[in-house]
Order: C-alpha cells, then sequence, then structure tokens
C-alpha cells in the first residue's frame, strides 16, 4: 500500500468514525449533563478526520506534523469521553465499546505517525 492510498484509506476511516460519533451522541439523555457530554465527544470525535484531511493537504511538514498532534489529542479525549459514557452506562455496551475500540486504534495509529515524524 502506497502512502498515498494509506492516507485516503484513513481519511475514509476517520470520516466514518466522525458520523458513527454524531450518530452516537444523539443517543445520550437529555439532561444537562448528558448535554454536556454530547457536546464535548461531538466535538473532539469529527475533529479527528477534519484535522487529518487537513494535515494531508498542508503546506509544510511542521503544519502536518502540527496537525498530526491535534488529531492524536482528539483522539484520546474522545475515547476518554466514551470511557465516561460506558461507565455511566448511558449506551448499550456493544456500542459503547465497539466505537471505543475505534477510537484506540486511530489513538494508536496517529500516535505512531507522530513519533515516525521525528525519527
Amino acid at each position: 500500500m502506497t502512502n498515498k492510498e494509506f492516507a485516503k484509506g484513513l481519511e475514509t476511516r476517520t470520516k466514518k468514525f466522525a458520523v458513527n460519533i454524531v450518530m452516537l451522541s444523539t443517543s445520550l439523555p437529555s439532561t444537562p449533563e448528558g448535554k454536556v457530554v454530547r457536546n464535548q465527544i461531538t466535538k473532539s470525535g469529527t475533529s479527528i478526520g477534519a484535522n487529518y484531511r487537513e494535515a494531508n493537504r498542508s503546506g509544510s511538514p511542521a503544519d502536518f506534523a502540527n496537525k498530526i498532534k491535534i488529531c492524536t489529542s482528539e483522539a484520546s479525549e474522545t475515547a476518554y469521553w466514551l470511557e465516561i459514557i460506558s461507565e455511566l452506562g448511558w449506551l448499550n455496551a456493544a456500542k459503547s465499546e465497539k466505537e471505543l475500540k475505534e477510537a484506540n486504534e486511530l489513538l494508536a495509529i496517529f500516535t505512531s505517525i507522530g513519533k515516525n515524524l521525528k525519527k
């Protein structure tokens, strides 16, 4: 697989993840607390793909590295919110666990990309 094919595949994967997070967020309780978590997870979960797309269109290696760092941070934050949702029992465990697994896989991918940039 070429770098270009990998990048395109990861863009597709992060966009699918964003859609899944938005759909998941609509199932959260409409309590004040639920609305806070809904807002937070929607922002972080959709930011991963948006920043990765920007990274792939960046004008410099430094800009690319910065966007990848943001992707890593947003994936970590999304995993955090999914853990909170799971611990609160707000959603079907299978659904939240599936998305948590994906968030952690994305976190690992972006962490690896960031480490490889430093070499």
